[in-house]
């Protein structure tokens, strides 16, 4: 399965982005991790193939995640941006035997 990622840039503070990561073929959970440079990855949100989702404190309220899984695409809405949501975005998604990563979207929130 290869999973490809989409719909980073760059965008000003409390400004929306709408991030999307394909997969190649039916996959389980799906979700995003963020890193920024010298900080640890974070996960930022899952999706279940039930479609229950799971949020970071951080992004909780101002981010959405979402799945269509007759395209096995997973989607991250993020509104009201921040500086501190500047980071690498990295789609994951879990299958039968192993999980698997997107090649990584930056998104810079800046003014």
């Amino acid at each position: 399965v290869q999973l490809q990622a989409s719909g980073g840039g760059l965008v000003q503070p409390g400004g929306s982005l709408r991030l999307s990561c394909a997969a190649s073929g039916s996959v389980f959970s799906m979700g995003w991790y963020r890193q920024d440079a010298g900080k640890q990855r974070e996960l930022v949100a899952v999706v279940t193939s039930g479609g229950t989702p799971t949020y970071a404190d951080s992004v909780a309220g101002r981010f959405t995640i979402s799945r269509d899984n007759a395209k096995n695409t997973v989607y991250l809405l993020m509104n009201s941006l921040k500086p501190e949501d500047t980071a690498v975005y990295y789609c994951y998604a879990v299958g039968f035997l192993q999980t698997y990563w997107g090649q990584g979207t930056l998104v810079t929130v800046s003014s």
